[in-house]
């Protein structure tokens, strides 16, 4: 199916779909062309039930994605900078019921960073390198930084990195939430291949309903958060799923999900 497109590769080994930004030359910098690629990619492993979990990386070992492409940024006018661009595959990665994985391994700033913080995990290497530089040429982040960084990292965090504009390395990642596992490159894919086959022995409405929750709860004031998680849990309890679970954890077996 990769060959289907020209700037990304789409690789599917269920129950995970990769998602590879495949521009090493430029660094996986994130042109109009390649975000319209990563929109469709996207939208075909969120509806292939075959697919449980959707993870992005970037070709070449050297760059997630080292932003967007400025040589198109340059001629950007108002209408096309007020277009959600970038914001639109963040949001679409934190709305698809499927867990979201970004595999990061080098560059990760700009909006290559906006679009590993629309992805519900982040994964890294010693090596990557993170940061919101925008404002070193005249703009500030596009694509959701100044939204959804300071509510991954904190206002502190977020502010510093946004207003510095200076990269910090993986292991300061990990320490500020930015990320939540680091591992050397050779085994970047193996980790979130695991991660994937964990994610896909839960019943499919558990990670659907698990992303609604958070989102929409982190959103809302904490009792009417309280409130959508209690009618959440007594839609899932009454599923064919959750006696499923139930019955093989006390028989000591391994449940047989039917997303049911």
């Amino acid at each position: 199916m990769s060959s289907e497109f020209e700037c990304i590769l789409y690789q599917v080994t269920a129950p995970l779909a990769l998602i590879t930004i495949n521009r090493p030359g430029k660094h996986n910098a994130i042109s109009l062309q390649t975000l319209d690629e990563l929109k469709a990619a996207v939208d075909i492993a969120a509806n292939d039930e075959d697919i449980r979990v959707i993870a992005i990386t970037g070709a070449g070992g050297k760059a997630f994605a080292s932003g967007s492409d400025l040589n198109e940024v340059a001629d950007r006018d108002l209408k096309k900078a007020l277009e959600p661009i970038v914001q639109g595959l963040a949001d679409q990665l934190e709305s698809t019921p499927k867990p979201t994985i970004a595999a990061i391994d080098g560059i990760c700033m700009g909006g290559g960073l906006e679009i590993a913080l629309g992805c519900d995990l982040r994964v890294c290497t010693p090596s990557s390198r993170f940061a919101t530089p925008e404002g070193k040429v005249g703009i500030i982040p596009g694509g959701g930084a100044t939204a959804r960084l300071p509510r991954v990292v904190g206002k502190g965090w977020g502010m510093e990195m946004m207003l510095m504009g200076d990269p910090i390395d993986g292991d300061r990642a990990l320490q500020i939430g930015l990320v939540t596992r680091i591992v050397e490159p050779d085994e970047l894919l193996n980790e979130v291949k695991r991660m994937s086959d964990h994610l896909a022995s839960f019943a499919p409405f558990v990670p659907q309903f698990m992303k609604a929750m958070v989102h929409n709860g982190m959103e809302a004031s904490l009792t009417a958060a309280l409130a959508m998680e209690k009618f959440a849990q007594g839609a899932l309890i009454q599923t064919e799923d959750k006696a499923e679970g139930i019955s093989a954890f006390l028989e000591k077996r391994t449940p047989d999900f039917k997303g049911k």
